[in-house]
């Protein structure tokens, strides 16, 4: 039989391992979820993907859009020695509704999840669970309702340049561990630009997300406020005879990056979209389908690896 010191030097050891397994649980966080898609969509009849081309003008109108993206790898966090992709596949669905007046759009878009799934596993300190539902089985039908109002300040349609504002607000809605919410309200204001030369065409923004959720140090996650940032420019080249549809093929180029860490690494994200859009804005109901494919130029805080959108639009700037 062992010995009674034997046995107490085991059951040392033992209570030893136990204490060293409790104290590394203890010391792992766990990592909340958040709202990581970063494609903020334009209003319904905006034109680009993500820049807003501030064609508002006419008596009471109205526009209805429907949009779908696939983003792959928007959420990857690293301690420099291991690599965990949290989200490995995101899609979803935006449908947006608009009434337009004069200089004047209110819209209201909603995000459909449709699938979302990655990897979980630690990272550092930080245990991260990734999220896993698709069409059968996720349980947010709606996530972060989104509110907006633009306004076209300065210049006329189809001017050289024209100049508006922006402003939204994120509705909370879903599960913050589903990747889809950050569970509180958030806000965008943001300075619009536009113009078109000939058969060129350009838009550009800049602006501030007020977002209070703030998680740092944990990785990949938001910082607080950010300041947002893009610009898209493109040929608009006629395709009929009556010059009312055209072709317009460009790249849009855009961003975010956390005030508390102006342009840092780990919190900031670039990404590039080469969009191509068929469009039909001679008088009456007018459509425009839209497709775009890019990725991260800097993938880091939410911009994806690699991204694919398609969007359709029916507008009218006289059609209430």
């Amino acid at each position: 039989m062992p010995s009674s010191r034997a046995c107490a030097f085991a059951f040392a050891g033992v209570l030893v391992a136990a204490t060293v397994s409790v104290t590394r649980a203890e010391a792992q966080q766990q990592a909340q979820g958040f709202a990581v898609d970063r494609l903020y969509m334009s209003a319904p009849g905006g034109g680009w993907f993500v820049m807003d081309d501030l064609d508002l003008h006419g008596g009471l109108g109205g526009a209805a859009s429907v949009t779908t993206g696939y983003a792959m790898k928007p959420l990857r966090v690293t301690d420099g020695s291991q690599h965990l992709a949290v989200v490995s596949d995101q899609a979803i669905t935006d449908f947006g509704f608009a009434v337009t007046y004069d200089r004047w759009r209110l819209y209201l878009n909603l995000d459909a999840p449709l699938v979302s799934k990655g990897e979980s596993g630690t990272v550092g300190n930080y245990q991260l669970t990734a999220p896993s539902f698709d069409l059968g089985t996720h349980p947010d039908t709606i996530s972060d309702p989104r509110i907006g109002v633009d306004a076209r300040l300065l210049g006329d349609p189809r001017s050289a340049f024209r100049l508006g504002a922006s402003a939204q607000l994120f509705v909370p809605s879903g599960e913050r561990s589903d990747y889809d919410t950050d569970g509180t309200f958030r806000g965008m204001l943001r300075v619009l630009a536009a113009g078109d030369l000939r058969f060129f065409t350009y838009a550009g923004q800049l602006g501030v997300h007020i977002r209070p959720l703030d998680d740092a140090p944990t990785p990949g996650s938001p910082q607080g406020s950010e300041l947002l940032f893009g610009v898209a420019a493109g040929a608009r080249l006629p395709v009929s005879r009556d010059g009312g549809t055209v072709v317009v093929v460009g790249p849009e180029v855009y961003g975010e990056t956390a005030l508390r860490s102006f342009f840092g690494t780990s919190a900031t994200g670039l990404e590039g979209l080469l969009t191509g859009r068929l469009e039909r804005t001679a008088a009456g109901a007018k459509w425009r389908v839209k497709l775009g494919s890019g990725g991260g130029l800097d993938p880091h805080f939410g911009a994806p690896e690699w991204r694919v959108v398609v969007g359709i639009e029916i507008f009218d700037h006289n059609a209430l």
